[in-house]
């Protein structure tokens, strides 16, 4: 398979790049798409009917090329597949997301979900989705849902649990698969063909940064099917983060300079104590005093020698525990 090979930098924090040199095959167009990604299969396992079941497949640009989604498509209406971001540069992400359509659709039902790359060369990519859907048991709202929240916040959601057809139906447990959470389960409601049972979720002042993507595993006492999953979002706001993520430098002359804006932002005033970066083509120019917003002015001037630019910059500021952000850099100088 004639895949590029692995650019890396004598100097230290330097991030390894793949050049897709040439691809002699369908199947290496397939492999080099393949790599992208961390997952290309997800079972929903038991849901009930109406209730929200999304799953995001990640993929990471790896190549110096820039990536193309050109669609995506599902072999079932069961699910339907969107992309988040059709176009990714140099180590940038994106995800294509599944949904399963639990309001129109019950029994099991399994999908194929194609991803059409049509740069920087055509590949396919398959991506399996199954889950079973229940009409019998339902969740108001849907998901759990905390929506944005800030490093160290606590909240609570209410959710309201609902099985009709068989008053004798109990819960027995509930299987958090995160610490990070706290489950509650009141007493249930009996009424004839029908058990309603509240609970509380509880999210802790312990939850890392970033995307919530969780699930609670509901045990019963129905020995068809003894558990039943309920999906738990939101999002972490990082205590600083650095924007762009990827800065592309494009193609720098030997000797010439080119200038870029980083943007710091913060959750609370802090200041900027230095910026980090083992490469000393790089130049910082770094503001002063204690804010909520930083721009940072970044200058790379080329070398001598043709090269490939592939550089982890790190932002250190006086937050707690000198609170860093990261953002990486990449370029070629010819």
């Amino acid at each position: 398979m004639m895949i590029g090979s692995l650019v890396r930098s004598s100097l230290t924090g330097c991030i390894a790049l793949l050049s897709l040199i040439s691809l002699a095959s369908s199947a290496n167009a397939q492999n080099w798409a393949e790599k992208m990604f961390t997952e290309t299969k997800h079972d929903f396992r038991v849901v009930g009917r109406g209730t929200k079941a999304e799953y995001k497949f990640e993929f990471r640009n790896l190549y110096e090329e820039t990536v193309h989604v050109q669609g995506v498509r599902s072999s079932c209406g069961c699910t339907t597949p969107t992309v988040s971001d059709d176009t990714l540069e140099t180590h940038e992400t994106s995800s294509i997301v599944a949904t399963l359509n639990t309001s129109t659709f019950i029994g099991q039902k399994a999908a194929t979900v194609t991803v059409v790359f049509d740069r920087p060369y055509y590949a396919e990519v398959q991506l399996q989705v199954s889950g079973f859907i229940r009409t019998d048991v339902t969740f108001d709202p849907p998901e759990v849902d905390f929506g944005q929240c800030k490093n160290g916040e606590v909240k609570e959601k209410d959710i309201t649990i609902t099985h009709r057809g068989n008053s004798s139906w109990r819960l027995t447990d509930v299987r958090s698969h995160c610490d990070d959470f706290a489950v509650k389960l009141e007493q249930p409601i009996i009424q004839p063909n029908m058990v309603q049972y509240k609970m509380r979720v509880r999210m802790k002042d312990t939850m890392d940064e970033g995307e919530i993507r969780e699930r609670l595993t509901l045990v019963s006492n129905d020995t068809k099917f003894p558990t039943i999953e309920m999906s738990i979002a939101g999002m972490i706001r990082p205590t600083i983060s650095v924007s762009p993520a990827a800065v592309s430098l494009g193609t720098t002359e030997s000797g010439k300079t080119v200038s870029k804006r980083l943007l710091v932002r913060g959750e609370e005033p802090f200041e900027i104590k230095e910026v980090r970066c083992p490469d000393d083509r790089f130049e910082f120019d770094i503001p002063e005093g204690k804010k909520m917003l930083h721009f940072v002015e970044m200058k790379f001037t080329g070398g001598d020698e043709p090269a490939r630019i592939a550089q982890r910059i790190e932002i250190v500021t006086d937050l707690p525990g000198d609170k860093t952000a990261e953002c990486v850099a990449t370029g070629t100088v010819k």
